[in-house]
């Protein structure tokens, strides 16, 4: 087992709490669009306040509006990565997004078991985009190595039911629980169920455990289509436990964040929208106001000293 920077003795006079953000390991893959991946990772974790450790496990060729290929890293480049990181830094909080094959999954669900104090968030996105033998293999090797390391299981309702449910015979959908019930059988202590369709155009977003509902937040559905809304829940939830706050809450405050990104969405191509994950940083429209309020003010001042004439004699 590879030692772990807790365990290091603090040399004479070394402080180990020096106001520093939690950091937060992110094993995903590198999308050009900065619609999902790693792109959304760091600024969704950043904005949230926690420091990202970013691993890159391979690269998309992609735009907006669709994957075309996928660029898979090998194992060993992934694992001297983040073992590199791991013997230098302490890490609260580790989250795994697409990685691309099975043996990035073993080699990571590998790190995961040596430092198994520290929570693993796992994300499982939509792979319609790609290859059905792919898909199955990467499925089953999760299914197999990632899930037992995994704290939280967070995913789309319709891709877990896919997935962990593909025998489903009931005439209603399968309810969070019953998604949290077979992930528990792998090993999952708590399943985030989101997209969970409800009337009205709303959706519930649940997260479960096999013995109950630990947290709940229903939203309105937007008419936009978005691109990596899924990696920035994900993020934000692994970067909030990772400050220390407790799983519901962590869970309530990362989707009432994801839904504000959301509404703050852009379109910066002629695909779908992307999250604003910096909305906070935006002016609103009351400070926009005042601030050309402000400007109009101050120029009408600079006109007028401009215009008074100079008394002055020498």
């Amino acid at each position: 087992m590879t030692t772990s920077p807790t365990d290091l003795p603090l040399e004479d006079g070394e402080d180990d709490d020096l106001g520093s953000p939690a950091c937060v390991m992110v094993f995903n893959a590198s999308d050009p669009s900065g619609a999902g991946g790693l792109s959304a990772d760091v600024s969704t974790i950043a904005s949230v306040g926690a420091h990202c450790l970013p691993v890159v496990t391979g690269a998309y060729a992609r735009d907006t509006g669709e994957i075309f290929e996928h660029f898979g890293f090998d194992d060993e480049a992934v694992s001297e990565q983040a073992r590199a990181v791991l013997e230098d830094m302490t890490v609260q909080v580790i989250k795994v997004g697409f990685v691309g094959d099975p043996e990035n999954i073993s080699v990571i669900a590998e790190i995961t078991a040596d430092y198994a104090e520290v929570p693993v968030v796992a994300y499982m996105p939509n792979l319609s985009w790609w290859d059905e033998s792919k898909i199955d293999e990467y499925l089953d090797a999760f299914r197999e190595l990632m899930l037992p390391q995994t704290t939280v299981l967070v995913g789309h309702h319709s891709t877990l039911r896919r997935w962990l449910l593909p025998d489903w015979e009931g005439e209603r959908n399968p309810t969070p629980r019953d998604i949290a019930k077979v992930a528990a059988e792998m090993g999952v202590a708590y399943t985030l169920v989101t997209g969970i369709p409800l009337p009205e155009q709303h959706v519930d977003n649940v997260l479960a455990s096999p013995q109950a509902i630990m947290a709940s937040s229903k939203f309105e559905l937007f008419e936009a289509v978005f691109t990596g809304a899924g990696d920035t829940l994900s993020a934000a939830l692994a970067a909030l436990l990772a400050g220390g706050t407790d799983l519901a809450e962590a869970t309530r405050e990362a989707l009432s964040y994801l839904d504000r990104c959301l509404d703050a969405g852009f379109r910066p191509g002629m695909g779908h929208v992307i999250p604003d994950r910096m909305f906070w940083a935006q002016p609103d429209e009351d400070e926009e106001a005042e601030d050309d309020e402000m400007d109009e003010e101050t120029k009408l001042a600079l006109a007028a000293l401009e215009a008074t004439p100079s008394n002055t004699r020498h």
